[in-house]
């Protein structure tokens, strides 16, 4: 899962971030409005921890220029503020929840938790678990599972292959690819890309998966099931 915070308290964003790091997600930080905005717009992100108040653009306005677009990405809103009159405009903008500070990191986290099962796709038992096929991934311990199988993956392959599954059939582009795990100022190449799709594709054989990572040529990626 990957994660974008905007928060221009740098001493906080970095709390945040190395918080989200330590529960197993990838977090991304702006520091201000406007690239905020353009991040939160790349679609890669399953979820928006956004501040109210920011220089360049605010909170609120961020958000409504989000929705408007038709984002339906999950937005936790932070504020020092805690009127009814604010946590109200949040709300209206677009906000799915609306935490003031400062907050109990377990109280953030239940937060996040609830927010992405509530906007995931498949709304399962096991909110830390993606499947597709006969593969179950598993987020705390970046275990692939198939049948009675399982290999542990590395960070980049789990997100890697993380992001195929959630998109299954559906093409992902390598540059799709290489925003979601290596981020935007990330010096990778599609050759990077090349070579963990191999190390993945090695493992599925491991599994004895009828799943297979398809190559559209000059396009991207997707899975496929084939018949046993």
């Amino acid at each position: 899962m990957r994660i974008l915070i905007v928060e221009d308290e740098k001493r906080l964003a970095g709390t945040l971030q190395e918080l989200l790091h330590r529960q197993g997600y990838t977090a991304d930080v702006c520091y201000d409005g406007i690239s905020g905005l353009d991040n939160a717009r790349s679609d890669i992100y399953d979820l928006l921890v956004l501040d109210a108040m920011l220089p360049g653009m605010d909170g609120f306005t961020l958000l409504r220029q989000l929705r408007q677009g038709g984002s339906r990405l999950p937005v936790l809103m932070l504020t020092a503020r805690s009127e009814l009159n604010d946590r109200v405009r949040g709300l209206d903008a677009g906000a799915d929840y609306y935490l003031t500070k400062p907050f109990e990191p377990e109280e953030l986290l239940a937060c996040i938790r609830s927010l992405l099962r509530r906007g995931g796709e498949d709304v399962a038992a096991d909110p830390d678990t993606t499947v597709f096929g006969d593969l179950t991934l598993h987020m705390g311990t970046f275990l692939l599972e198939c049948g009675g199988r399982s290999v542990r993956l590395s960070r980049r392959e789990y997100d890697l292959m993380e992001l195929l599954m959630k998109n299954g059939s559906q093409i992902v582009s390598k540059e799709q690819l290489i925003l979601k795990v290596w981020g935007y100022d990330s010096a990778a190449e599609d050759n990077n890309v090349e070579v963990y799709i191999s190390f993945l594709r090695r493992k599925l054989t491991h599994l004895h998966s009828r799943v297979r990572i398809k190559t559209l040529r000059m396009v991207g990626y997707c899975l496929e099931e084939v018949e046993a």
